[in-house]
């Protein structure tokens, strides 16, 4: 993804979290909102297919009728267009701002995604109209070491949840004492993200998850 902010400069003196209590770390892309779905109706707005035949993005943009995918540098001025214009209208994933506002009964909740810089007030607009207005984290790059920052203080267990196989493997690097818990919400996409349920416990739907990252943190 475009670059936000490098890990070593991302501040975090707005979050202020209880040392005793426990935290959850949430992505946003395919966990919280479906970003295929409104990256696509996106794409369609400017002529162009988003064909979901793998779990990537640029490689899977399309001129109509055409069998060689986008130039990747055009599919980022898109992407990045995406963030700035039309982010806002991401559908959301089922479940999960209740299964958010459960947990946030039990522990403190930040939300951790990858995303350029412009997104930052779309972004944070948008989890609030969907009733997730928790601390937000831009950042870039694997999420293992912003995540143990943050597991770092508290003294309490931690969950981290992500759809990429990547950041889940980051964080058992830096952060092997965090729960770690990988979801899919498009249904597209399930049986295209690489897994490794043996190392990530896999979970694809919020009511189920929410489940189980409490017994994980209580």
């Amino acid at each position: 993804m475009p670059p936000s902010l490098p890990l070593n400069t991302v501040r975090l003196d707005h979050i202020d979290l209880a040392p005793s209590r426990p935290l959850v770390i949430v992505d946003v892309d395919e966990v919280l909102g479906l970003f295929m779905a409104g990256f696509g109706a996106y794409l369609e707005t400017k002529g162009l297919e988003f064909r979901i035949e793998k779990f990537a993005l640029f490689q899977n943009i399309y001129r109509p009728g055409e069998t060689e995918h986008l130039d990747l540098e055009e599919g980022r001025q898109h992407f990045e267009s995406f963030f700035r214009y039309a982010a806002g209208d991401m559908p959301l994933a089922e479940g999960g701002p209740g299964a958010l506002k459960m947990l946030s009964d039990h522990a403190s909740i930040v939300i951790l995604t990858n995303a350029p810089g412009q997104a930052r007030l779309g972004r944070a607009r948008w989890l609030a109209r969907h009733g997730m207005d928790y601390p937000l984290i831009l950042s870039s790059g694997p999420k293992g070491p912003l995540t143990a920052r943050l597991a770092a203080q508290v003294s309490a267990p931690v969950a981290f949840v992500d759809d990429m196989i990547s950041n889940l493997d980051s964080v058992a690097e830096h952060a092997p004492h965090v729960a770690r818990f990988q979801s899919v919400a498009d249904t597209r996409l399930r049986h295209l993200a690489p897994s490794r349920p043996e190392v990530h416990t896999r979970i694809d739907d919020w009511e189920s998850l929410g489940a189980a990252i409490k017994s994980a943190i209580t």
